[in-house]
Formats: structure tokens, sequence, C-alpha cells
């Protein structure tokens, strides 16, 4: 991520997210709720990366143990044996949306199993939550969550700074927390189950990026932005004595208790002027490390600082790579090796152009060397190759001329960390990946450093919308910051983003129903034009004229056939054109910022919404007629498709908490519509293959259906649902699109706003379809069956187990009960998606409301986590019922 994202969805979320009922509307008297079980499997379509990583941390205790956090996407933890990264809060909610954005993590060093993440993605009113801290006993598999009286800010300003939550690493029960917004410094004694503010810690900070905004976001106070103990002063069992806390304040940055938080002061003789980004102790060497910049960053920053403070002494020492006076940028990245006391690492995070700049010193500060220096303006030298051949399209296709380079090492890069037992790898996070190396100590010996993503499975991108064309590429994506992508394979990285031109935002795009080789995107662009046109499916691009007046993408649609497009950009009103666009007029009859689609057989017909009302074309986008509908959601949270196939056949998805909230659908070109009675409330709507037998297309969605919010699945035009998902997998929000795949029946695709573009495949081969589960289950179904018992991750006295039981005879179960024995005294902590007792060994995992019913030839899935000790030997028999099941 090169800017702060802010998007105009989330801020439509925040504002949908007030307390309200919705009137009562025209409905369907027919429809009915049906929440049939089905088994999906989930998985990102591939990217790696996407987006800013402002926070690693290596656990000090236990090797190949560590943590990523992402400002909007949730947290992940290394898996070392695939060298690759796992999610951690895939399970956030909706409601809690901006739980996946994250200020801080602490992996406990005492006892490795713990970590601690510090949740909250805006300070202001766009998050209506407040912040928490989650903590967990199994490495994050799962969790538990104390609500704080205060918001934290995972995506604002100043949050490359840190860590601001931090386990005493001698008495593990106590943790700190720096708080924003003027909140002050909190702590826990009990393993992060309650807080308190330390009341006589004396500075909440006084930092702001610009005073003058009056969104609250710019404007919040940076707070409390560190907190690094010193382990040399304390024993285990016994809290720590001497802590170090860093404040977003230019004249009093950094403060020091000696007696357990009981009293500070601040540090005497610090420098002055600048923020300390980060605080490292060196407990070995006796030194705290502090990187300064003038400003709070993640992308802001002009001048900047490296010191030393002797701990012993209370000496301090500039130990800058670069005169302040040579810097154009502030010092954010830092780290020490733990293997080689005295070897420091820093990184310029805000050196834009022509590159971000890495300082390595082995001798406590007093020289250094770079990763890159001049030989002769404007050539380098570099004491790194690199090698993106896994990530491609981190060249951005550029060609740049020297003194850049193409891929950059990185910007933003607040994050910089040697591995505490191997001092050869170092990792280090940029507004676009998570890089790493490992072989850092041929920099020593004058030899070429190799650095590479060390990035997949961290998947970070907004997605704005989604199209998955009958023919071509299954997916085209429209991305915050990086553009979009044509995924041809959703199991490999394409090789670049959507180039000529490069949006830095996608805002949305769409395909020629009848003509899928025609494409059309619309995107923010610094400079430049906001609509690009593919004639070859996405695989390659021209730009079109803007209009005047134009300022941003909004959104666009093209004909069915491809012959014309309508767009809707921001800053001036609704356009058209015939073929691509070269030049454009204007429409008339519809409203500037209106949402526009096209009828997917009839290349003429063109819809638009906009507050309330629904509009309708006939010519080709040049003359738009509102319809007399009412109803309809008055607000602009709103995204409607017209169905492949069907003239007229419009569905609409949207609304607020405080109005009019739900699903409607028109079979007449949005003249008259039907409110589904059975959908509490949508925001996205989609549509892919037919089941098998069904004569209308899929739909999915992502709703509140039942009262249970999730993205759900419906084969028969709206009459029952399926709820696809389960509780832990949700990925907060996923309101901006969702689509399911024309050519696989089952398949969706659903955005996130910082997970990427998740999709799932169905287990449910014979094609859909459930029972209503107000009929009364049957608690012992027959039949055969069998089950796959995976152990997903195990620990030291800890694991997961991913369980599928599957229905492999001839009838359907309208309920079910599966037991089996551990073979080694395991005991489950804790279930989802079943629940499950335990008497001994033996162990009754029963389904929940949701999934009881389970078709023959279809199966379901649940998982736990559990203890063991010795040996966590595989369960050899399970029964449904009386019916032994195969084990596969």
């Amino acid at each position: 991520m090169r800017r702060t994202r802010i998007l105009t969805a989330v801020l439509a979320l925040a504002a949908g997210l007030l307390a309200g009922t919705p009137p009562a509307l025209a409905a369907d008297s027919t429809a009915k709720v049906s929440l049939a079980a089905d088994t999906y499997t989930w998985k990102n379509a591939r990217i790696d990366g996407g987006g800013f990583v402002p926070g690693i941390v290596f656990n000090r205790k236990e090797k190949n143990l560590a943590y990523a956090r992402t400002d909007i996407g949730g947290a992940y933890r290394w898996q070392e044996p695939t060298k690759t990264w796992t999610p951690l809060l895939d399970s956030v909610g909706w409601d809690d949306w901006g739980h996946t954005g994250v200020v801080s993590l602490a992996s406990d060093s005492v006892d490795p199993d713990k970590v601690y993440a510090a949740v909250g993605t805006y300070t202001n009113s766009w998050d209506p939550k407040n912040g928490a801290v989650m903590r967990s006993s199994n490495r994050g598999a799962s969790w538990q969550r104390t609500d704080l009286p205060f918001k934290l800010g995972g995506n604002m300003p100043g949050r490359g700074m840190g860590e601001r939550l931090a386990v005493d690493p001698n008495r593990n029960s106590v943790l700190y927390l720096g708080a924003p917004s003027g909140k002050g410094l909190w702590r826990s004694t009990d393993s992060g189950v309650s807080w308190s503010q330390v009341a006589n810690f004396p500075n909440v900070g006084n930092y702001q990026q610009d005073p003058s905004d009056t969104s609250g976001y710019s404007s919040d106070n940076q707070g409390v932005v560190w907190v690094t103990f010193d382990e040399s002063t304390g024993t285990s069992g016994n809290t720590t004595k001497t802590v170090y806390v860093g404040v977003a304040d230019l004249q009093n940055s950094v403060y020091r208790s000696t007696d357990a938080g009981a009293t500070w002061t601040r540090l005497a003789g610090q420098p002055t002027g600048y923020l300390a980004h980060k605080g490292v102790l060196d407990a070995a060497g006796g030194y705290l490390y502090l990187s300064y910049s003038d400003k709070g960053g993640p992308y802001d920053g002009g001048k900047g600082q490296v010191w030393r403070y002797a701990t012993a002494t209370g000496t301090w020492t500039n130990i800058s790579p670069v005169a302040e006076a040579d810097t154009y940028y502030g010092f954010g990245g830092l780290t020490v090796d733990r293997q080689k006391p005295g070897t420091v690492m820093a990184t310029a995070y805000s050196s834009w152009w022509p590159d971000t700049q890495i300082f390595r010193s082995s001798d406590s500060g007093a020289t250094w060397t770079r990763a890159w220096d001049y030989t002769s303006y404007p050539n380098r030298a570099n004491r790194y190759t690199m090698d993106v051949s896994s990530s491609p399209w981190l060249t951005w296709g550029a060609n740049p001329s020297p003194p850049e380079q193409a891929p950059k090492l990185g910007w933003m890069t607040e994050s910089l960390e040697i591995d505490p037992f191997n001092s050869n790898r170092m990792m280090y996070g940029t507004g676009a990946t998570l890089y790493g190396t490992e072989n850092l100590t041929n920099w020593d010996s004058g030899g070429q450093i190799t650095i590479k993503p060390m990035v997949q499975g961290l998947e970070e991108t907004a997605v704005n919308d989604l199209a998955s064309p009958p023919s071509g590429a299954p997916l085209l994506s429209a991305l915050g910051d990086i553009g979009g992508f044509r995924h041809t394979d959703l199991t490999k990285v394409p090789s670049m983003m959507f180039t000529s031109p490069n949006f830095t935002t996608t805002t949305s795009l769409d395909f020629a129903e009848t003509n899928p080789n025609t494409v059309v995107r619309t995107g923010n662009l610094d400079s430049g034009p906001h609509i690009a046109f593919s004639t070859d499916n996405g695989a390659n691009w021209f730009a079109g004229t803007d209009p005047s007046g134009v300022s941003a993408g909004g959104t666009v649609a093209a004909a069915s056939d491809g012959s014309r497009f309508v767009w809707s950009p921001d800053g001036t009103g609704v356009q058209y054109t015939t073929g691509f666009g070269s030049s454009w007029s204007a429409s008339t009859g519809i409203p500037a910022g209106a949402i526009v689609e096209s009828d997917r057989v009839d290349a003429k017909t063109f819809y638009g919404f906009k507050s309330g009302k629904f509009y309708v074309s006939t010519d080709g986008g040049a003359t738009f007629t509102a319809a007399s509908a009412s109803g309809l959601p008055s607000g602009d949270s709103v995204r409607f498709k017209a169905l492949p196939g069907a003239k007229g056949d419009v569905w609409l998805a949207g609304g607020a908490t405080d109005g009019a909230y739900g699903l409607w659908h028109s079979t007449d070109g949005g003249t008259s519509w039907t409110k589904l009675s059975n959908v509490d409330q949508a925001d996205a709507i989609g549509f892919g293959k037919a089941a098998t037998g069904a004569s209308y297309q899929t739909l999915y969605t992502s709703a509140k259906i039942g009262g249970v919010r999730g993205v759900f699945r419906s084969t028969d035009k709206g009459a029952s649902w399926t709820r696809i998902n389960d509780d832990a997998h949700q990925w907060g929000w996923t309101g901006a699109a969702i689509t399911g795949d024309p050519r696989v029946y089952g398949r969706v695709y659903v955005s996130t706003n910082g997970r990427g573009v998740i999709y799932g495949d169905t287990s449910d081969t014979s094609g859909g379809g459930g029972t209503d589960p107000t009929d009364p289950p049957d608690p012992t179904p027959t039949g055969a069956c069998a089950v796959t018992y995976k152990i997903t991750n195990q620990w030291s006295g800890g694991f997961q187990a991913d369980v599928r039981l599957s229905n492999t005879g001839s009838s359907p179960w309208s309920g079910w009960a599966l037991g089996w024995t551990f073979p080694n005294g395991q005991t489950i902590s804790q279930t989802w998606n079943a629940e499950s007792t335990q008497s001994g060994s033996t162990v009754t995992a029963k389904n929940v409301g949701w999934n009881a019913n389970v078709a023959a030839g279809s199966s379901v899935s649940f998982g736990f986590t559990g203890s063991w000790s010795g040996t966590n030997g595989k369960p050899t028999a399970f029964r449904v019922g009386d019916q032994a099941c195969t084990v596969t």
C-alpha cells in the first residue's frame, strides 16, 4: 500500500451501522427461510501481499515462531515448513469489522503458545466500535476478547510506530498497551483479561499529523506508541523493573520506570524535535536504540536521526547513519541481532525517491553501511539482489530511469526484524509486500544478500469489484492501491496487475456479457486517465479519454455486446459513449454520482440508482427515466446487477439499519420490485452457474438471513438459502462485491476489505438445495458414513484438528452426532461448527442448527482445539449412531 486506505465502502458501512429498524415493505409472501448445510473449502485467489505490513514480531523463546500484522487485513503466523503465512483473524465477523485492523501484536516469550493482538481500525467516527485486545493460548488458532473503553487505529496515521503492546518477559501475566487519542498507558496483570489505565503515567502524547482535519483522522493524537522492557532488570516470575515507553510528543518522546511502573520519569538528555518511532533494547549490549522522525509516518517524514542510550550510564549518543542535514526522510524500522550484540539495522521508511534505504552497523552504530550507494550519479551499486519471480507484479510493469529501479527495495519500511535465532534471516514490511533474506551476513563480508518476497499466504488487498466472465479468465478484480488483476489460475500469482494505465485504485469494472473479450475498468490516478478498455478479456489495456471534470473512477457499465459504455465518474455527471471512449456525451435524466449497470441481454438498456430512485435507459445511456417504484433504500449503500440471459431481470441489495434494508427482485427492468421477506439485510448480490436440474442461475449474497450474518447461496431463485461460510470464515466486511462462477457450480468469489479475494468451492456435487430447518431433526441418521480427521496444527501441549463427516449413504440426514475415543487422553478445549461433549476420552460432536441437514453424497466439517501430553495419536474409529464410519 502506497497511501492510507480510506475506502468509501468502509465509510458507507460505518454510516449504515446506526441503530434503527427498517419499515415494513412489500414482500414476497411465498418466500421462506431455509438454512440448509453445506461444506465449503475457502482459499484466496493468490496475489501474495498487496498492502502495508507495519509490524513483524519474532518470539524470543521459540525458534521459527513469528507473526505479522497488517493495517486492515488481520494478523498472520509464520509456517516454517512451507515458508508461508496463516491468517489468524478470519473469524472476525461483520459487526466487528474494525477488528481486522491490527495496531499492535505481542508474542509471549515465557509461554510461546500465547499471543495478543490489539485491534481496531479507526479512532474517529468511521469505526463505530471501540478497540479490543484479543488473546490466544494456541498461537492464534482461537481467540478471546476484551473490549476496551476507547478506540484503536490499525489504519490511522502513526500505525507503523510500535509495538504499542508488550508482554513482560519475566512475569508474563503483566502486559502494557499504549493508547492513542489521549487515553494514555494501560496495563493488565491477568494476561490480558482486564485492563486499567496507568494513572501516574505523565504524558498521553500531543502529536497530530494535521490538527486542522475536521474528520478526526489526521487530527487524532497519536498517543503512546511503544513499550519496551529491559529483561535484565527482572527474574523469572517477578515483574520486570525497568520499562521504557515511547510517546508521540516532539519534545518529550521517551519515558522510563525503574520500579515496575510505580513511577515514571522523562529520560533526561533525550533528543527533541523528533518522534521516536521505535525503541529496541539490546540488554546484552546495554543499549536502547531509537529511530526518530519529525513526523508520525508511515508515509511522511522529512528529517530523522538514530540514537543510542546507554542504560547503565544514561549517556546519549547520536549514531545516525546520515547527518540530519542530509536526510529527506525519517528513520522507522529498527532491529538488533540477538545473536550478535552490537549489530543494529535501521530503515529510511519515508524515502520514496529513488528508493527506501536500509542501514547496517556491526559496532553499535559507530559506523554504518547501506543497502545501496551511488557510484557516479545516477548509477547505483547494490549490496543486494532482488528476486521477485514469485510475485512478478512487484515491478509494477515499470522500466524507470536510474537512480530508480524496478522492483524497488520498498517504501513505508516501518517494520524490520532480524530473526533472534538466525543472524542470516531478516524480514521487513513495505507498503505492498513483506520481503526477506536468508543470507543476511553476506552483507558484512562484502557480498550481496538475496531479497525475495516472503509473503505467500499473506493476502492484504481491499476489493472494490469482481467479475467472472463466461469465457476467458475466471476472475477479474478491482482492488485498492494495486489496481486489480486478471486471474487465469486462482492458485497462481498473476504476472502483473492491470497496466496501461496503472490505476492506484480500481473502483469498478465490467465486461460485455455476450462478448467477454471486451472489458472496461475505471479508477483513480493522480495524473492521467480514469478509464481503460481491453479487447482481449483484460490481458492488455488502452486508456480512454476523460470527459471534462472527472476526478475519480466512479462506476462503469458495458453494453451486453460491448458496443457502448455508460460511465458515472466522480466530479461530473453520468456519461455515455459508443466505441471505446474517444468522446463522451452527457446522459440526461439521471443524477451525478448514480451507480450504473447494464442489462445483460439488451445492448441499449442500462440501469442506474441514486438516493432511493431506480433509473432506466433504453437508448444506450443517452436518456434515463426514473422508475415509479418506491420502497427501495433511500441511501446510496446499494449494489445491483442484472441477470445474464434474461432481459429486465434485476436484483438489488443494500440499505441501512435505520431504513429499508434487504434484497429486492425485478423482472420488468426496475418498473416494479419485490422485496424478499426471508432476507433480513443484504449488501451485495451475484450470480453463478445453475444447480443441476435448476432453470435459474444460482444466487449469492453477503447478507443477514434468519438472524445470521454470512455468505449465502440460493439455487431456487431466493425461496431458500444456504449459509456457505461458517463462524471461522467471516473476514470482517464482505459487502463490496460478490459473484458466482458461470462455469463452475457452487464456486463463489467474495470481496473483503483487507483479506483479498476469497473464493469458495462446495462439497455438494449434487447441485445444492436443502430442507427447512424447522423440521424436527432425526438424531440417529442411518446409512454409511466416512470421516477424515486431520491435525492441522500442533504445538507443545496443544493442537488444532479439522474433521469432515461425509454422508456416503443414500438417504439425507436431518441431524447428526459423531462419536469417537481419543487414544491418548486428549481433551477438547474449543469447538466450532459443532457442539461437543466429552466424558473421559470419549467425545460426541453434534450438529449446530444451521448444518444439521446433510444430503446423501455431501459432507459437513467442523474443527476444534485441544490439549495433549506425551503422544497426540489420531482416533481410529468413528460412529454416527450405530453406524461405524469409514476412516479416510
